[in-house]
C-alpha cells in the first residue's frame, strides 16, 4: 500500500493491531525466533527453519526477530501466549523447539526447566529499552510490525505539525549527546547544520562500529533497521538536507542485508523519496559500504572514504556542520544517537530528559563482554553504577573470580578499578576518570588478567589501524608499542614508565584526529591505576597475574612429584627430565612456556612462579 497521507499510516496501524487481537481471541500462540548475527551464529536459522516447516499451523505465528540482547543464552525463542507474558527459552535446539510448542499448544503451559525468565518481570532487571525496544519484538523485515509500534508516526507528526527549527529545539530540550564517542549535543550540532549556508545538505549516519566488543549499532541495524530510516528522515527535514548515507561496514551482512530491504519497503510505501506523505519533503537514502578501516569511524575520515577517497581524517575547522561530504554542510551522527529521535519526537522532551542525570540524559546501550557471565547488549539509565550493571545485570564475574577492572570506550577509553565499582556511568564520571563514554563497548576483566598486557592490547589496536597520516599517532604510539611489548616480555628497564607518559603527553596534544589523540588513555589509565604492576614487570621481572607468557615460570613441586612422567612425555621442547618413580625436574633454559605439564599433571605437582 502507497502511504500517502497520515490517514493511510494510520490505517497500516490499524490492520496490524487488529491482525494481532485476532490472534489472541484464536488463541494463537505467536514464536518469536530471535535471529540476530548472534543467534544465528549459534543455530536460530535452522530452529526458526524446522518451526515453520514442522511448527506452524493455524494455532502458531512463528516470526523473525532481532537479538534481544540476551546473546549468553543464544539461540533463543520467545513465545507468547495470549493473555501471558513471554516465556523466554535459551540454548535452544531444534528438537527441544518443537518439545516447547508441543507443550504450549497441547497443555497451554511452558516447559519450566528450560526458561531463562522464571519471573518475566525480572528479565530486563534495571534496564529502560528506548533504542533497544523493537529488537527482539518485531520483524525487522517487515513494515508493517514498525509501523504497528507507532513507527513514522514520529515522521508523519514533524513534516506535519512541526517546523524545522522546532524540531532542533525539541533536540537540544531533551538533553540527547552524541552516542558515538564524546557525547556533544545532538540539538546543537543539528542547528549548526540547519544554519549553515548552502542549499545542498547532507545527512550521514556513522555505522562503522569498529570498537573491539562493540556490536550496539549492529543490533539495532539488524532488529530494527527502520528506526534508523525514520531517524534519518526526520534529521533530513530539520537541517535541510533531501539526500542522506548509511556507511556501513561490509563485515555486517545481515544488518546489511535488512537494512537494504526496509529501505526498498520504506521507499514502496512512499515513506522514503518525494513528498513524503503529501508533505512536499524529499528525502532519499543510500548506503556506502566500509571497507573495515578503524579510523573510517572518524567522520571527516568516514567522508573521504564515501567520496572515493583515502580514508583519512584532516584538521578541524572546518567541522562537517560547515564543510562535510564533497565540500556542503552534512550531519553526521552515529546509529545509536539517531535511533533515540523517533521516541523523543513522539513522547517529548521533557520525558526523555527525565531519564538519567542532569548533563547526561537518557539511557545509554552497552555491549558487555569480557570475564561476565550474561555476556550481552543492555540498555541502562544514565547514572546507572557499574557495579548495577556488572553483579546485577551482567551476573557477576564467572569461576568466583574477582573483579579487576572494566575498560569502556574501546581502544579511546580507559579502565576503572575495583574502588570505583559505584560510579555512576554518565560522559562527565567516566572522563573524569580518565575514560570515556566511547561508542559503548563495556569490557569486564577479572584477577587472572594483567592490565600491562591489556593496555597492550589495546594501543596494538590503534597502532595497526592508525591511518599513518600524521607523526605522533604513526610513529608514537609505534614506540609506545614497543615499550609496552619489552615490558610484557621480561625486557622492561627503569625508564619505560617515564618514556610511556612522555610519548603519550605528545601524541595527544599533536594527533590530527581524536582516535590518535585519545590512543594513549588505556596506557595511561593502567599506568594511574595500576602502576604496581608495571613495576612488578620491570623491577621483579613478575607479572602478578600470571598472564605475560614470557614471565612465566614452570617449577615441578619434589614432594608432590611421582615420577609417573606424563609431563615429560607432553613437553614439545623436552625440557623435562628424570628417572621413573623419582620428581623429575624442569631445565628453565628449555622450557617455552607452554603450559602444557602443568595440564597433563594429575597431582597439582607442576606450579606457576
Amino acid at each position: 500500500m502507497k502511504i500517502k497521507t497520515l490517514s493511510d499510516l494510520n490505517q497500516i496501524k490499524k490492520q496490524s493491531v487488529e491482525a494481532a487481537a485476532k490472534r489472541d481471541i484464536n488463541h494463537i500462540l505467536t514464536v518469536n525466533v530471535h535471529q540476530g548475527t548472534c543467534g544465528a551464529a549459534n543455530g536460530a536459522n535452522e530452529i526458526y527453519d524446522v518451526m515453520v516447516r514442522q511448527g506452524e499451523t493455524a494455532h502458531t505465528h512463528i516470526i523473525q526477530t532481532g537479538c534481544p540482547g540476551m546473546c549468553h543464552n543464544e539461540p533463543l525463542i520467545s513465545v507468547t501466549q495470549p493473555g501471558s507474558p513471554p516465556s523466554v527459552y535459551g540454548h535452544v535446539t531444534p528438537e527441544k523447539a518443537l518439545a516447547i510448542l508441543d507443550s504450549h499448544l497441547k497443555h497451554h503451559a511452558p516447559v519450566a526447566e528450560w526458561l531463562i525468565n522464571r519471573n518475566p518481570t525480572d528479565i530486563y532487571m534495571h534496564q529502560h529499552r528506548i533504542t533497544l525496544a523493537n529488537c527482539g519484538v518485531i520483524d525487522p523485515e517487515r513494515i508493517e510490525e514498525y509501523i504497528a509500534l507507532d513507527g513514522y508516526f514520529a515522521l508523519a507528526k514533524v513534516l506535519l505539525e512541526m517546523q524545522p527549527l522546532d524540531v532542533i529545539n525539541e533536540l537540544k530540550s531533551s538533553g540527547l549527546r552524541g552516542r558515538g564517542g564524546g557525547g556533544f549535543p545532538t540539538g546543537q550540532k543539528w542547528e549548526f547544520t540547519h544554519t549553515a549556508p548552502g542549499t545542498q545538505k547532507y545527512v550521514v549516519c556513522n555505522a562503522d562500529e569498529g570498537d573491539p566488543g562493540a556490536f550496539m549499532d549492529r543490533s539495532i541495524l539488524e532488529g530494527d533497521p527502520h528506526r534508523l530510516i525514520e531517524a534519518m528522515a526526520i534529521a533530513g527535514y530539520a537541517v535541510g538536507a533531501n539526500q542522506g548515507y548509511i556507511y556501513i561496514r561490509a563485515e555486517y551482512p545481515l544488518a546489511l542485508e535488512r537494512l537494504k530491504k526496509a529501505i526498498h519497503q520504506a521507499q514502496k510505501t512512499g515513506l522514503l523519496g518525494d513528498n513524503i506523505l503529501g508533505s512536499g519533503f524529499t528525502f532519499h537514502l543510500d548506503i556506502r559500504l566500509g571497507a573495515g578501516a578503524f579510523v573510517c569511524g572518524e567522520e571527516t575520515a568516514l567522508i573521504h572514504s564515501i567520496e572515493g577517497k583515502r580514508g583519512e581524517p584532516r584538521q578541524r575547522p572546518p567541522f562537517p556542520a560547515a564543510s562535510g561530504l564533497w565540500g556542503k554542510p552534512t550531519l553526521i551522527n552515529n546509529v545509536e544517537t539517531y535511533a533515540n529521535v523517533p521516541t523523543i519526537i513522539r513522547q517529548g522532551a521533557s520525558w526523555f530528559s527525565s531519564i538519567g542525570t542532569e548533563k547526561s540524559k537518557g539511557t545509554k546501550v552497552f555491549a558487555l563482554a569480557g570475564k561476565i557471565k550474561n555476556i550481552g547488549l543492555i540498555e541502562v539509565p544514565m547514572g546507572t553504577t557499574l557495579r548495577t550493571i556488572i553483579e546485577d545485570i551482567g551476573g557477576g564475574i564467572p569461576d568466583g573470580k574477582r573483579y579487576k577492572a572494566a575498560q569502556t570506550g574501546g581502544p579511546s577509553g580507559g579502565c576503572i578499578p575495583t574502588d570505583m565499582l559505584d560510579i555512576a556511568i554518565d560522559y562527565d564520571n567516566l572522563l573524569a576518570v580518565g575514560s570515556m563514554m566511547g561508542s559503548g563497548g563495556l569490557i569486564v576483566m577479572d584477577e587472572d588478567n594483567c592490565m600491562v598486557d591489556i593496555a597492550r592490547f589495546f594501543l596494538e589496536f590503534t597502532q595497526d589501524e592508525s591511518c599513518g597520516k600524521c607523526t605522533p599517532c604513526r610513529i608514537g604510539t609505534k614506540r609506545m608499542l614497543e615499550i609496552l611489548d619489552k615490558i610484557t616480555s621480561g625486557q622492561g628497564e627503569a625508564d619505560d614508565i617515564q618514556q610511556l607518559e612522555s610519548l603519550a603527553t605528545t601524541i595527544k596534544s599533536a594527533s590530527i584526529c581524536g582516535l590518535g589523540q585519545t590512543a594513549p588513555n588505556p596506557v595511561l589509565s593502567t599506568l594511574k591505576y595500576f602502576r604496581s604492576e608495571y613495576e612488578a614487570h620491570i623491577y621483579a621481572k613478575q607479572c602478578p597475574a600470571h598472564a605475560c607468557q614470557n614471565m612465566l615460570s614452570y617449577s615441578i613441586i619434589t614432594d608432590k612429584c611421582t615420577g609417573c612422567s606424563a609431563c615429560a612425555r607432553v613437553c614439545p621442547n623436552t625440557a623435562i627430565s628424570g628417572k621413573a618413580k623419582e620428581p623429575y625436574s624442569i631445565d628453565q633454559n628449555l622450557c617455552v612456556k607452554c603450559g602444557m605439564c602443568m595440564e597433563k599433571c594429575k597431582f597439582d605437582a607442576i606450579e606457576l612462579l
